[in-house]
């Protein structure tokens, strides 16, 4: 079979596969096209996947000989119209929250997988490129919420006196939140947590952050892991105890997000204004609308002399280590759909590959998907 390797669209910078990875495929017996320049903005050359067995073609090639193609995003709506409904279309194109992607795959007949959708399961692990991208995430938003703070964010003690430690808040305690915590102890802040699923507490703690608990959340085990809509008796209390911390925070990372719903608002006007001047927000959920009121995606926002920095995709602005990450995840998502002798296998009784995928044969394979562009 042949893997077309496609350059992503915007200003996204990593590249679904590394020449490491091409390796791999190749020697499995895979052909792989790679559009010209595509690892460009990840410092990959053409020679550098030419030199592992790759061929360059241009964008028009790739699609035409291709039988299955790769990206990260979703497709730009001038590559949509190009696909041939025998190609099969792999990336993380967020299905759940970008209806209108799904129904131009079913219209044109496309096989597509999305990568965010791996079953959360303990064999999908090595594939799960939510939780992959998500370290770079957490590791980012706190480097760069030490870059803008006017403070530093260990205690000193000197000459000059002692300069306290900053104080942290993390909103959210996924993987995201937990590996800014980390960082954040790592740089010697003050840290502390908030996250509505209490089976994460003892993570937190371990990790030297103090957990920030609010009595009465709604857990569901079906939610593979992640938060659910909680009452709004529950969303009061949980307003008021953040709040409270926000207002003695220098810095908040905001991490909180339910797959396929708006960001909920955890960080409203009032909260921002009771903020220090000089602090700093973070908020990797908005995309989604954000976890505070004033975030903007892509955006840098001001208020009362807060800074709130709106930023969905830290991956891309760490290319190589994020896209090895993907391409990895990427990888391994293939042996399940490849054979040793590099032959496709859609074997849909796979719980993984038939969860993964989303349209097949004009129809919506993923139940979750169906239940609410459907519903």
């Amino acid at each position: 079979m042949i893997i077309g390797l496609l350059k992503e669209s915007g200003a996204e910078q990593r590249v679904a596969l590394l020449p490491e990875i091409v390796a791999n495929l190749v020697r499995q017996k895979v052909e792989v096209y790679v559009e010209k320049d595509a690892g460009a903005s990840a410092f990959q050359s053409d020679e550098a996947y030419q030199t592992v067995g790759a061929t360059i073609y241009s964008r028009e090639e790739v699609l035409q000989k291709a039988d299955l193609l790769v990206q990260i995003g979703e497709p730009a709506p001038e590559l949509i119209d190009l696909l041939k409904s025998d190609k099969i279309w792999l990336s993380q194109y967020n299905p759940l929250s970008n209806p209108e992607l799904v129904k131009k795959f079913i219209a044109k007949g496309i096989t597509s997988f999305s990568m965010d959708s791996i079953p959360r399961t303990s064999r999908a692990q090595a594939m799960d490129v939510l939780s992959s991208m998500a370290t770079v995430s957490g590791y980012k938003a706190v480097l760069q919420a030490a870059s803008e703070l006017p403070n530093f964010f260990p205690m000193f003690m000197t000459a000059a006196g002692t300069i306290r430690p900053a104080t942290v808040l993390i909103l959210g305690a996924g993987v995201a939140g937990l590996q800014a915590i980390a960082i954040a102890r790592k740089l010697g802040a003050q840290v502390q947590a908030f996250d509505v699923r209490s089976a994460v507490k003892e993570e937190v703690m371990s990790l030297g952050a103090k957990f920030v608990e609010v009595e009465g959340a709604k857990e569901d085990a079906a939610a593979g892991g992640y938060a659910v809509e909680q009452t709004e008796e529950f969303k009061r209390k949980q307003q008021q105890v953040i709040n409270e911390h926000a207002a003695k925070a220098d810095v908040i990372i905001c991490t909180a997000q339910i797959p396929g719903r708006k960001a909920p608002l955890l960080i409203p006007k009032e909260a921002v204004e009771k903020m220090k001047p000089g602090s700093v927000i973070i908020d990797l959920a908005a995309s989604s609308g954000g976890n505070c009121e004033f975030s903007k995606d892509n955006e840098t926002v001001i208020h009362n002399g807060v800074k709130i920095i709106g930023q969905s995709n830290y991956p891309s602005l760490m290319p190589v280590d994020a896209s090895k990450m993907f391409g990895k995840n990427l990888f391994n998502f293939l042996q399940l759909i490849i054979t040793a002798e590099g032959v496709l296998n859609l074997n849909f009784d796979d719980d993984i590959v038939r969860g993964t995928c989303i349209t097949r044969n004009g129809e919506i394979l993923n139940e979750r998907v169906k239940s609410i562009i459907e519903s």
